[in-house]
């Protein structure tokens, strides 16, 4: 080879160098934080925005806690990403308080942070918010388990999240609502209680420990006939402990998710009614959001309702309602 080719073989490689550092410069880099890896409702919201990252040309980092609850796991993944290079940041806080200085500090960095399913405390410490109106989600099958009951006098467990958390208070209190009890609204900041509530146990949101916090409360009461759980796997907790205590049959369970297993334990009747809400929205939207920021420096605010639909089979009147059917093609994809 002639010293003029590798002149020339040398400025190729160059210019190539140069043209890849500059595409990757360009590269917009978000990063998804979610409560953890193995649940199903965050693996179909990392799914979402992997998708969305990748029909818009960015980047996208994700980490998890490593369980529900994980706040120092959050912490790092947050500090990781801002050092790789993200612009912003995605992320389902699990300590909605303790969280909230290191969404501060990567705020002041410039990172713009928007939180998914659950807000922060207070909720302005991010930039945005984008998830189900968990109130309402709470709401819908309260009316719904109101109906269904058609006058019965209610003994009810609510199969909770854990102590504090936003998301387990307002589905809890939307519940009690949607139920008929007086004076609970959105805006109420504790677990409300009422006098047809028997038991109160808390499971944070796993299948083995709502069984536990079934078979707790079936201690405590065993004519409970109406459970409310704070999302399907503690609902198919709660229904095995009724199952091995024989009273599976003469107990409505109702809850809140939607994802494709819970909705075939509706279709099932391990489930009356859940309501579905789409964590693939969530995420597709606040990645565009991200992009957005990357490229432009826009940023969005306040809250962005990603819906909510009653999932039943057997429908209520007076209460709006889609069938497993449509439940088993949306869920959490809509």
């Amino acid at each position: 080879m002639t010293a003029k080719h590798r002149l020339a073989l040398a400025l190729m490689t160059l210019t190539a160098s140069i043209a890849c550092t500059a595409s990757a410069a360009d590269e917009p880099v978000v990063g998804l934080i979610s409560k953890t890896e193995t649940n199903p409702f965050f693996v179909k919201m990392k799914e979402g925005a992997l998708h969305a990252a990748k029909l818009q040309g960015a980047r996208l980092l994700t980490g998890a806690g490593k369980s529900d609850g994980d706040n120092a796991g959050q912490i790092t993944a947050i500090e990781n990403m801002i050092s790789a290079g993200a612009r912003a940041i995605l992320i389902t806080p699990s300590d909605s308080k303790a969280i909230v200085p290191a969404v501060r500090k990567a705020r002041a960095q410039g990172v713009m942070v928007i939180a998914l399913d659950s807000p922060t405390e207070p909720a302005n410490a991010t930039d945005a918010l984008y998830a189900t109106d968990n109130f309402k989600a709470g709401l819908l099958i309260g009316q719904y388990a109101k109906a269904a009951l058609g006058g019965k006098l209610a003994k009810i467990a609510t199969i909770d999240l854990f102590p504090g958390h936003p998301v387990g208070i307002a589905r809890h209190n939307g519940f009690l609502a949607g139920f008929g009890a007086a004076g609970i609204g959105a805006k109420t900041v504790e677990l409300a209680k009422t006098a047809d509530l028997v038991c109160m146990a808390d499971s944070f949101g796993d299948q083995g420990k709502g069984q536990t916090a079934m078979e707790n409360c079936l201690q405590k009461n065993p004519d409970i006939n109406l459970v409310y759980a704070i999302n399907e796997p503690a609902a198919a907790g709660a229904y095995k402990a009724l199952k091995a205590a024989g009273k599976e049959k003469g107990v409505l369970i109702v809850s809140v998710d939607g994802g494709c297993a819970g909705v075939r334990d509706v279709k099932s009747g391990v489930i009356a009614a859940t309501a579905q809400q789409y964590p693939l929205k969530m995420a597709e939207l606040a990645v565009g959001a991200g992009v957005a920021y990357a490229k432009t420096g826009k940023k969005v605010s306040g809250y962005v309702d990603t819906g909510v639909t009653l999932i039943t089979d057997r429908k209520m009147a007076g209460v709006e309602s889609r069938d497993t059917a449509f439940g088993l093609s949306a869920c959490w994809g809509k």
